[in-house]
């Protein structure tokens, strides 16, 4: 089995490589927790990479390999859900989008801000509408993504109704969201390789010692099987493939996200490294859609009934 990208793919993430290595090195002292580029977000959304999926040339699999390279960046970037879950709803609904699942419509959401698309995923239905300033308080986060909350009940308001079945949206979902965490583990492990190759400790670097070596591979195994789960999930849009990529994903960044503040000492607890917009974003994604017990359970009826 060739799992090489095709002739195709490798043009795309060359051309997205460069329209985003302006935003790779963000100047941090001064900026908030939520790192955002209107500039880049307008480029994406202009540039088309966020349609691919629309391409059936290209489809979910090239949506879900420009998902991973965006998460990477610093910069937080509503693209999961509108490059794999808005060709479900319609090319024309307005970015950002929000997904959100019944009972949970009033905690922090992210990229929730007037003019947000907000789309309601039920038991059975999906519906969605665009918020407005009076319905949406925009909140400071921890979590490195700009949040906010709804202050109306969306079951009292007029809305859209998709003709899509919520379990379709939430195999997108799944698919996204372990996307996105694959790309954000890589450019965590990453940023932990160099510092503790360039760390001295004890007169030599961090990166020799074997008990950190050991960590370092057990996090690159789990960022290669998330990614390569992500890519096969994306293909097959089988719900059961979804959901293991996704609860792999989840577990991952439990234990992952810890080592990596652990390797860089006091500076993994500092703003002066970049180390926090991808490490607080993965505690973000560890609990939508249920957290692990939500993906455990899917995977289990979707492969058992």
């Amino acid at each position: 089995m060739d799992l090489s990208p095709t002739a195709d793919q490798v043009l795309i993430l060359n051309a997205l490589d460069t329209l985003a290595k302006p935003f790779a090195a963000p100047a941090l002292h001064g900026a908030p927790l939520a790192l955002v580029s209107v500039e880049l977000d307008h480029a994406l959304e202009e540039s088309g990479f966020l349609d691919v999926a629309c391409d059936p040339d290209l489809g979910t699999v090239t949506a879900a390999l420009v998902v991973e390279r965006l998460a990477r960046l610093p910069y937080a970037v509503e693209a999961a859900v509108s490059a794999l879950v808005r060709p479900l709803l319609g090319a024309q609904m307005s970015r950002p989008i929000c997904l959100i699942e019944a009972g949970r419509e009033h905690r922090p959401i992210r990229f929730l801000a007037p003019g947000a698309s907000v789309v309601m995923v039920d038991g059975t239905q999906v519906h969605s509408f665009v918020a407005t300033t009076d319905q949406v308080r925009e909140e400071s986060s921890l979590f490195a993504y700009p949040m906010g909350s709804l202050l109306i009940d969306p079951a009292a308001i007029a809305t859209t109704r998709h003709d899509v079945s919520s379990d379709v949206v939430r195999t997108r979902w799944r698919v996204a969201l372990a996307a996105e965490c694959a790309g954000l583990l890589a450019a965590a492990l990453s940023s932990v390789t160099t510092h503790v190759i360039d760390r001295q400790q004890f007169g030599r670097p961090l990166a020799t010692f074997q008990a950190l070596r050991h960590r370092l591979a057990e996090a690159q195994v789990r960022t290669n099987g998330i990614y390569w789960l992500a890519i096969k999930a994306a293909a097959t849009l089988d719900p059961a493939d979804a959901a293991v990529a996704a609860l792999h994903a989840q577990e991952s960044a439990r234990a992952c996200v810890y080592d990596f503040h652990q390797f860089l000492g006091a500076m993994g607890m500092t703003l002066e490294h970049p180390l926090h917009l991808w490490t607080y974003r993965l505690k973000a994604l560890a609990s939508e859609l249920d957290g692990r017990g939500g993906q455990a359970l899917a995977a289990a009826q979707a492969t058992w009934g």
